[in-house]
């Protein structure tokens, strides 16, 4: 699953990475995004050959929900089962996008405690998630939209730490996962598996991210565990 991110790049970087256009206000780097929070999305316009930035919620409402309360538990889809499922189906087919980051948070039990790993690409460059988004009208009539990012089975690297990963879309797919007139799911399926564990690499990280509040540099700074030696090994693993 994917349940923390990372997000430490200014608007106008991601812009620019993405190719997008936004009339969001900037941000501050994120260094520890949670579930319902906004966080930035990107999706294809439907009817000009742009692509528009936009906050959607972390936690995906069906557009059929009595309420928002069970968003916090939508913030996953698996992609093998997402196109069968009520909640996700349409999403699947229409309402497809980016989620973006430069990083992401799993956690491996260690005795009685749970040890947080940092996942990044490359050398923590961008990238995105495969999402997907739905619109839903609350109580008092605001449109409210939300986002969920899709998993798949892990890589030699998470496979270590967890027994799924978000789906990390190559960057050359992009277009076609966008495209609003690509409605047939099984022409998109192979685009919704493990990310090159060669490109990733992985490090242990402080125990501050496991706390909603904490939002900074240090919750993704490396750290030394006690078995130094094992997290060697994980590291070599995630870049061989």
């Amino acid at each position: 699953m994917c349940g923390r991110y990372r997000l430490s790049r200014r608007k106008q970087i991601v812009e620019e990475y993405f190719d997008t256009v936004s009339n969001e206000p900037d941000w501050t780097p994120r260094y520890n995004i949670t579930p319902t929070q906004p966080v930035p999305v990107v999706r294809q316009h439907p009817n000009e050959p742009r692509r528009d930035l936009s906050l959607m919620r972390w936690g995906l409402i069906s557009s059929w929900a009595k309420d928002a309360s069970g968003a916090a538990r939508m913030i996953n889809a698996r992609s093998e089962t997402a196109h069968t499922l009520p909640a996700f189906r349409e999403a699947m087919k229409l309402r497809r996008c980016l989620v973006e980051a430069d990083g992401f948070y799993e956690w491996q039990r260690r005795g009685s405690a749970k040890q947080p790993f940092c996942f990044e690409v490359g050398d923590g460059g961008l990238f995105a998630f495969a999402g997907l988004w739905e619109r839903w009208r609350d109580p008092s009539g605001q449109w409210v939209k939300s986002c969920a990012i899709l998993t798949t089975t892990p890589n030699a690297v998470t496979s270590a730490i967890h027994d799924r990963m978000p789906v990390i879309l190559d960057r050359e797919s992009y277009d076609l996962w966008l495209d609003p007139g690509m409605q047939n799911v099984a022409a998109i399926s192979h685009l919704l598996k493990p990310f090159d564990a060669r490109l990733m690499r992985c490090y242990p990280v402080s125990s501050r991210v496991n706390h909603v509040g904490n939002d900074d540099e240090d919750c993704s700074r490396p750290v030394v565990l006690a078995d130094s030696e094992s997290a060697f090994r994980l590291r070599r693993t995630s870049v061989s």
